[in-house]
């Protein structure tokens, strides 16, 4: 989000009358209101979080509009009178279902192109430079939906997973390498033990989860790093641009490292990998009934703290008890 400035409100309102002719203007202010992530309240009233950037923008449409015969005026805005009037709360829920909606689509159209690619070490040339376009023709996509994220909304990993699972199919096929560990060859947990994993900043269902199963089954007393950087050649990435774990196919990153451990057939453990896919990658269609329940769960927690220490530490306690929960109900697992 652009840098605040001082204000007695932390939010805009942009309010404007617009005539009906010349007709490119309300089409012009509308795009570029747009542009600017700014969500509507009512006809002509659009909200914006107060910032530099916001500011100098929303002051310059205003002119363009009063230029063209129009009226607009800027002003700060606070939702915090209580009773039945809207809070900070239910603005900022505003402006993450708008971003989520963004992110759903980006994932729509990309998740089936990402599933369907050719194995890394069968494509030719002109393959990995059709796929490369189509990854920097998403990243595009995507860096202008996240510039207008103010409040993270969560929708942004699973296209994440997606960028970063292309990102290493990429680099398997430089290298004429499978995309896939086989699941006859785990790997040792033993091996990992002492390393320190590294995520972006930001967790949510899917980098959770992956850390709740480092935690439980890999390295009990694992380091779990969420700042995105490596500090050593001993630590390990996922769920990040080179991570060594990330999406493979229609896997989310939970999904990989548990079948690359070795834990695929784990029946509670799958049944949980159910759930981690329904939300991360298929929320509109859950297999699992479940499903938006722990998704609603792990929301709260993400709207309740910014803190990436706080959520996987609530994040962990949701995961511990759905696989208690698995283990214990023989019917909860089909």
């Amino acid at each position: 989000m652009s840098k605040k400035i001082p204000s007695a409100h932390p939010w805009l309102l942009c309010i404007h009358n617009i005539p009906p002719k010349p007709s490119y203007l309300r089409t012009k202010a509308a795009r570029r209101l747009a542009a600017l992530g700014a969500v509507p309240l009512k006809n002509a009233v659009y909200l914006l979080p107060d910032g530099e950037q916001q500011r100098e923008a929303l002051l310059w449409l205003t002119r363009e509009i009063e230029e063209g015969g129009g009226r607009a005026f800027v002003c700060g805005a606070g939702f915090d009178l209580g009773g039945n009037f809207m809070t900070d709360a239910q603005a900022k829920t505003l402006f993450i279902e708008a971003r989520e909606a963004q992110y759903r689509a980006l994932l729509v159209e990309a998740q089936p192109v990402f599933e369907t690619l050719k194995s890394p070490h069968e494509a030719d040339e002109q393959h990995r430079q059709e796929v490369a376009a189509w990854l920097a023709q998403l990243r595009t996509q995507f860096e202008t939906v996240t510039a207008l994220d103010f409040f993270g909304a969560s929708g942004r990993e699973a296209v994440e997973g997606i960028l970063a699972g292309a990102e290493r199919w990429l680099r398997l096929a430089a290298n004429g390498e499978p995309a896939t560990v086989k699941d006859d060859n785990p790997l040792n947990p033993r091996d990992y033990l002492g390393r320190t994993w590294v995520t972006r900043p930001g967790v949510h269902i899917d980098r959770i989860a992956t850390a709740w199963f480092i935690r439980r089954f890999v390295d009990a007393v694992a380091v779990i790093r969420c700042d995105g950087v490596v500090r050593t050649p001993r630590d390990i990435r996922f769920d990040m641009a080179e991570a060594e774990f990330t999406h493979e196919g229609g896997e989310c990153t939970f999904e990989v490292m548990v079948r690359r451990f070795g834990f695929a057939s784990d029946k509670a453990l799958a049944a949980v990998c159910a759930v981690v896919h329904d939300i991360d990658l298929d929320e509109a269609c859950p297999c699992r009934s479940e499903s938006p329940g722990i998704a609603a769960l792990i929301l709260g927690i993400a709207l309740h703290t910014d803190n990436d220490k706080e959520r996987l530490e609530q994040g962990f306690r949701i995961f511990d008890a759905l696989l208690e929960y698995y283990k214990r109900s023989a019917t909860a697992c089909k």
